[in-house]
């Protein structure tokens, strides 16, 4: 990854955005585009910093979702995304893109499970419905005030 800024503001606003916006390609090839929960947000999900350690490098992200849903769907058929983090006040961005990933393995779903989750998955960790996405950015802009710096990573985790 180009080190302009370094690591230190792209992880720091992963840790603080309060929502990651996730777009897939639609089956019309337009982008769709939803607000989903930011697991690297350590004030809301404090357990889950762990499960990021060592992955400042390479930016890597993990969401939850229904398995029935619009987004996984469109994923099984274009893993293209692009991500989107966000202070507005501050006018701080990171965009982040790459083929998202639909975790099978029950292991990864059991470091990701939270307490209360129970509500949107009512079977618990191995409940069907209950999806795991990843995804190990290739690219990205990182944007702060009227700076601009284009983020290239390596490669997948």
């Amino acid at each position: 990854m180009k080190k302009e800024y370094g690591l230190k503001p792209t992880i720091e606003l992963l840790k603080i955005a309060e929502a990651a916006f996730v777009s897939t390609i639609g089956e019309d090839g337009y982008p769709d585009i939803r607000a989903m929960f930011n697991l690297r947000r350590e004030a809301q999900f404090p357990g889950l910093a762990a499960v990021f350690e060592g992955h400042d490098e390479d930016h890597l992200l993990y969401f939850t979702t229904n398995t029935g849903s619009r987004k996984v769907g469109q994923i099984a058929k274009n893993p293209r995304v692009a991500v989107y983090y966000a202070v507005p006040s501050d006018f701080r961005g990171l965009s982040l893109a790459g083929d998202m990933e639909i975790v099978s393995d029950v292991e990864t779903k059991r470091r990701i499970w939270q307490k209360g989750w129970e509500l949107y998955y009512p079977g618990g960790v191995e409940d069907p419905d209950n999806a795991v996405l990843r995804l190990a950015p290739v690219r990205g802009i990182y944007y702060h005030r009227l700076a601009r710096e284009e983020l290239i990573f390596k490669s997948k985790p």
